[in-house]
């Protein structure tokens, strides 16, 4: 069983992670513009939108697959124990 020390270390961690991949990923988002819209001028097509919508209904439904598969909780996001459910 891990200790509540380690747990806590853990998630400050998987917090630090996200940080900083948020920033690079909006980073990376204000690097890329000026392609984008190079991109988006170019698509005579609509291959590009196509994508896009593709890629939008699979996010979705990967999502929707996710939340059924959850456990309806009392607590939800509020709970202050909700990161030692793994614990029980």
């Amino acid at each position: 069983m891990q200790t509540l020390a380690v747990d806590i270390a853990s998630t400050f961690i998987d917090d630090a992670t996200a940080l900083v991949a948020g920033i690079g990923r909006a980073l990376l988002r204000f690097a890329m513009a000026p392609i984008d819209r190079i991109a988006n001028a170019c698509d005579i097509a609509g291959v590009l939108t196509e994508r896009r919508a593709t890629f939008r209904m699979w996010r979705a439904n990967r999502a929707r697959a996710r939340d059924e598969g959850r456990r309806f909780s009392l607590f939800g996001r509020f709970s202050p124990f909700r990161r030692l459910a793994h614990l029980t």
